[in-house]
């Protein structure tokens, strides 16, 4: 198969969509981190929890950080490839845009393992408000939240 320069010129798109994706995600976590701290302030009886909390957002957030060096890396690559292409260096070109691919997949499945940890710490979270609704008698928080005749 030949490289062509359209090629690496589809994951413009793709690999900026997914970079605000990151973007977004790196948002959505400083503001759990600043929400963190206000309770840590607020609350110094909760340590034990707050501190599981605090090293969960720290490895999301070194995670994040490397989804997002790992997706840059793989667009400098793929504008690199398409220099290489517009020079007619093809097997250059070759190598770089398999760079960029294995650059795009292993950012891509860091995002994977980020989204298992960010599930879990959001279940646990449940799990904490279930607790308090059955130590006060409520039931589950699918009790709580349905609709009462």
């Amino acid at each position: 198969m030949e490289l062509q320069l359209s090629t690496p010129g589809l994951l413009f798109s793709a690999i900026t969509l997914l970079m605000l994706a990151y973007t977004n995600r790196f948002l959505a976590m400083a503001n759990l981190i600043r929400g963190l701290h206000e309770r840590y302030l607020e609350n110094s009886g909760q340590e034990n929890v707050l501190i599981g909390q605090i090293k969960n957002l720290r490895k999301r957030l070194y995670m994040i950080r490397n989804m997002q060096i790992f997706g840059v890396l793989s667009f400098l690559l793929c504008v690199i490839c398409m220099f290489l292409l517009y020079q007619e260096f093809i097997t250059a070109a070759n190598w770089v845009f398999m760079g960029s691919m294995l650059c795009l997949l292993i950012s891509l499945a860091i995002s994977l393992m980020e989204l298992q940890i960010s599930n879990h710490a959001l279940n646990l979270e449940l799990l904490d408000m279930e607790d308090v609704l059955n130590r006060q008698g409520g039931g589950s928080l699918d009790q709580f939240f349905t609709k009462k005749d």
